[in-house]
């Protein structure tokens, strides 16, 4: 029987370098969406056996020699992989316990990979944190494109943003993601520069005025901008650096592939160029 509860924010803890931001990453959203937190470990699959150095990670004392022992083979069975995944969660959850926010947290032990993993929780949570450099044999844009549920991935440290750069572009994915914004607390506090990139035609700019006054009626302080540039990209990550702001959310992968064969994809080129937490909504 299933212990995945609804509504939760999931923390994947495959990424020995994320465990710690990706726990304070699901607890600033858990407090925010009131939700229970799942700590989510998956067992590497059979073909990657090697051992994954998480000791110190979360700066536990009692239990990091325990997971010490782990590191000093090349190669771990499938009983020493399950042994691991189970002090890694009982390290999750005591870090979460010393926080001053009762947080409900419950432990996921997943034995198949991380793919696998969220798919299996992909239609019941209400948000998959993650860290930006997975361990697993699939990149992160493969396992943010099947996904149907927001992926908030983030960096170490994590820092709680204050602001949010929303990139609209007018695509029907863009708009389900506002009526989201709009809808959930997760945002609610944050001040949003909703920003376009694209010509300054009376067609972006009624869109982007559209967009804009949402989010001022759903009690959301917002800012607008369009910026006429070819590179999305660059010129998202120069505006976010310019204005210092802490959170960049777009959709995840809205190009056709063949746009993305020719020109690229904005979403790769954002994970690859962003170093703020960076929230994808999936393609409607």
């Amino acid at each position: 029987m299933s212990n995945l509860k609804p509504d939760s924010v999931i923390a994947c803890l495959d990424c020995p370098d994320h465990v710690q931001a990706v726990l304070e990453a699901s607890m600033w959203a858990s407090i925010r969406l009131r939700a229970p937190v799942g700590l989510l470990h998956s067992v590497p699959s059979l073909q990657q056996k090697a051992a994954v150095n998480y000791s110190g990670c979360l700066n536990i004392d009692d239990e990091n020699a325990l997971l010490e022992q782990f590191t000093t083979k090349e190669h771990l069975g499938n009983c020493e992989l399950k042994a691991q995944g189970r002090l890694l969660l009982s390290q999750a959850t005591t870090y979460c316990e010393q926080k001053p926010h009762k947080l409900k947290t419950y432990t996921l032990h997943r034995h198949e990979n991380l793919n696998q993993s969220i798919d299996y929780v992909d239609d019941k949570a209400q948000l998959i944190v993650i860290g930006h450099h997975v361990t697993c044999k699939s990149t992160l844009g493969q396992l943010i494109r099947v996904s149907h549920c927001p992926i908030l991935v983030t960096h170490a440290p994590f820092l709680p943003p204050t602001t949010a750069l929303f990139a609209f572009d007018n695509s029907p994915t863009c708009h389900k993601l506002l009526n989201w914004l709009c809808k959930t607390p997760l945002v609610r506090a944050l001040t949003i520069h909703i920003v376009m990139i694209g010509k300054e035609t009376s067609d972006n700019c009624d869109a982007l005025r559209e967009a804009y006054a949402k989010l001022k009626q759903a009690g959301i302080k917002s800012k607008k901008t369009l910026l006429d540039c070819r590179d999305v990209a660059a010129a998202l990550n120069y505006y976010q650096n310019q204005n210092d702001i802490g959170l960049l959310i777009t959709g995840a992968f809205g190009q056709s592939r063949l746009r993305e064969l020719l020109q690229g994809s904005d979403t790769k080129k954002l994970l690859g160029s962003t170093k703020t937490p960076y929230l994808l909504f999936p393609k409607a």
